[in-house]
């Protein structure tokens, strides 16, 4: 199976964006000759990472008939100081809203999604290293 997705000049540094059929803006801060009409290509690279990893843990918690309220993730990447400048350090925070939590079962659903499930942490654990932490909300 393979996705394609498209870029086509916008103007100054931006680029209209093409993915899934739903168009997104990328561009650069002014700085750099852009105009800060849309997100940077690297945070959006976090982005899919959060995504991926957040799709898979509330699957899984559906599964495992796990009630929560809400979820939320977050990354923080460190960028190397010599170009090419790529995120060697990504931390993931997981913050799981509900009563009454399932702790074990929450644990073993994110542990799921970065060892097993998510594409996109096999991708960049290639070149970054991946940590993690849960933050529990009882309602």
């Amino acid at each position: 199976m393979a996705h394609i997705v498209d870029i086509e000049y916008n103007a100054g540094m931006s680029f209209k964006g093409h993915v899934n059929g739903h168009e997104i803006i990328l561009d650069a801060e002014d700085q750099h000759g852009g105009n800060d009409l849309g997100p940077r290509p690297k945070p959006l690279l976090l982005l899919s990472l959060i995504g991926c990893t957040g799709m898979d843990v509330v699957s899984l918690l559906h599964k495992m008939r796990v009630r929560f309220e809400d979820v939320k993730v977050s990354a923080t990447g460190e960028l190397t100081e010599e170009h090419p400048r790529y995120y060697n350090k990504i931390h993931l925070k997981y913050e799981i809203w509900g009563e009454d939590l399932d702790k074990a079962k929450i644990e073993k659903a994110v542990s799921y999604s970065q060892d097993r499930y998510c594409g996109v942490t096999a991708m960049l654990e290639v070149k970054a290293e991946i940590t993690f932490e849960i933050e529990y909300h009882e309602s």
